[in-house]
């Protein structure tokens, strides 16, 4: 769609514009001489020219490539990823813009978002003569209905509150960032979703020397008034309203910092925006916090939980309800009870066998090996039961240049607001002490920020004649991550009536820092 007559050509006047790769080039305005910023279409390309008001001499920046972030009042800065040039003396860079007033600065911008819609519309000419449909590379892959349901969640206060008020969470993150003052102190850090802002305040009070707060959902309105409230932070602190994938800043980072772990460490699919942000804007050698995610693993047995999720389809074998026959309905109903990971707080004494775990190098895993990942399982049974299913928690390296610190969701730990989840199968495997147990677990990622959960478990033959191999039972099941059922908050006592073994061991939860448990409790607790 052609603009406006009106918007064929629109002009303002600037206090100075510099350019922040090389402020003495020729090619570049005055930092003390008045500006002319000229948005216009040419050729089909909507453009924004910088120009000395007596010179010949300017800069073009393609629209269609072109962010721009406010500093302050009367300052902006404007940056083009664009590597193709619309002419000879237009190439990708960033510059600082300042106004003479709020009223020029104001209608700029709002210019510059009219135009900028525009040529994200028309789309952008490319070299082999196709159009590009304007879309990020993140709207390309998750839905829309997906993504304004999550960016709407996570712009509402009260669910920044609840993780706020996971003390466990955000002190393990205030300790990591306080304890590696090194790694923040003067160095440019990058907030990768950063919500109510918290982490880029921490980073801020640690000394960095400036910090960039992207955050794609309304929270980031609230992120600024809130860094605003605290002045002597807010000097350093630039909140940025973007995607990751979208945006460009106007210098590398040395340190990112996120907090992108989600249900099984990779629900919501915020790790590839982490890793993402680590390729476009992480300087070489640059910090990850966190650095390394593990999925923790293990067999379980609950005896409860899996007559509570078989009692919810009972419904549907009602023969006349109201004069209906339920049951056709009823082995559907059946299934999709158990296509629901559950998400709660467990007791680890229910796990049949010692857990194992995937490691997650955040520094060095790319974007598309979060599409499939694929876990084989082998576990060997410490107690005689039967097995309901797969018990999965995750935790996280803080990898510091003074101390590393783990982060840990694990059941027995202090209860965050992840909990734990388990996979629970429609049918239960006996499984005897010192028995092996094989399988898979096969995550596939889909356009709903989730994954698609395919979990295998086989009971190998055990006792005389099993090192000659065999399979003796297997069970599966096929779960949606998006759609869990959230059972409750804390750990359930159970009564000794419950099946147990005769002689109940306990099993060790695999964590590296459980010693730290006790005092991240003993501070929450100071807390509330």
């Amino acid at each position: 769609m052609e603009p406006p007559p009106s918007m064929k050509q629109q002009e303002f006047t600037l206090a100075s514009v510099t350019d922040l790769s090389s402020s003495s080039s020729s090619s570049s305005p005055s930092s003390s001489s008045p500006v002319l910023a000229t948005f216009s279409c040419v050729n089909e390309v909507t453009e924004l020219r910088f120009q000395e008001s007596e010179s010949a001499h300017g800069f073009s920046f393609d629209l269609s490539f072109t962010q721009l972030f406010k500093l302050g009042p009367l300052q902006f800065i404007c940056v083009s990823d664009s590597s193709d040039s619309i002419k000879e003396s237009s190439f990708s860079r960033g510059v600082v813009i300042k106004f003479r007033d709020e009223k020029e600065s104001k209608g700029f911008s709002e210019s510059f978002e009219e135009w900028t819609k525009d040529a994200v519309g028309k789309g952008s000419s490319l070299a082999n003569g196709t159009v590009s449909d304007g879309k990020s590379k993140f709207d390309n892959k998750i839905e829309a209905a997906s993504a304004k349901m999550y960016f709407h969640y996570y712009g509402q206060l009260l669910h920044q509150q609840n993780m706020l008020q996971d003390y466990v969470r955000t002190g393990t993150y205030h300790a990591a960032v306080m304890e590696n003052r090194s790694d923040f102190s003067g160095r440019v850090v990058v907030d990768v979703g950063a919500g109510s802002g918290i982490l880029s305040m921490f980073a801020a009070l640690a000394g960095a020397k400036h910090v960039y707060a992207v955050e794609a959902s309304e929270m980031a309105d609230y992120a600024r008034k809130l860094i605003a409230g605290n002045p002597l932070l807010a000097e350093r602190i630039t909140v940025i309203k973007g995607k990751i994938e979208d945006i460009e800043l106007p210098e590398k980072a040395d340190v990112l910092i996120s907090e992108p772990m989600g249900t099984l460490l990779v629900n919501e699919r915020m790790l590839e925006t982490y890793v993402i942000a680590r390729d476009r804007f992480l300087s070489p050698n640059g910090k990850m916090f966190p650095t390394v995610g593990r999925i923790h693993m293990a067999p379980f047995s609950d005896e409860f939980l899996f007559v509570e999720m078989a009692n919810k389809a009972l419904f549907w074998q009602q023969q006349n309800y109201y004069g209906v026959d339920l049951t056709p309905l009823y082995a559907s109903a059946h299934q999709g009870y158990f296509s629901q990971p559950v998400v709660d707080a467990f007791d680890p004494r229910l796990l049949v066998a010692p857990p194992m775990f995937h490691v997650i190098d955040f520094t060095q895993m790319k974007e598309e090996q979060f599409y499939e990942i694929d876990v084989p399982l082998k576990f060997t049974a410490s107690v005689c039961g039967r097995v309901h299913g797969l018990a999965c928690w995750f935790d996280v390296l803080f990898d510091g240049s003074t101390v590393q610190r783990w982060f840990t969701t694990a059941p027995g730990a202090p209860t965050t607001h992840w909990y734990q989840i388990r996979c629970v199968l429609s049918q239960p495997i006996h499984v005897m002490a010192g028995q092996e147990l094989t399988g898979r677990l096969h995550l596939v990622a889909h356009s709903a920020q989730s994954y698609t959960i395919n979990l295998t478990l086989s009971a190998k033959m055990w006792g005389p004649g099993a090192n000659q191999g065999g399979i003796l039972q297997t069970s599966s099941c096929k779960l949606d991550l998006k759609e869990p059922y959230y059972r409750m908050s804390q750990p359930q006592v159970y009564p000794v009536a419950q099946e147990t073994p005769a002689q109940p061991q306990d099993i060790q939860i695999q964590s590296d820092d459980l010693e730290e448990i006790e005092l991240l409790q003993q501070n929450a607790n100071a807390q509330l």
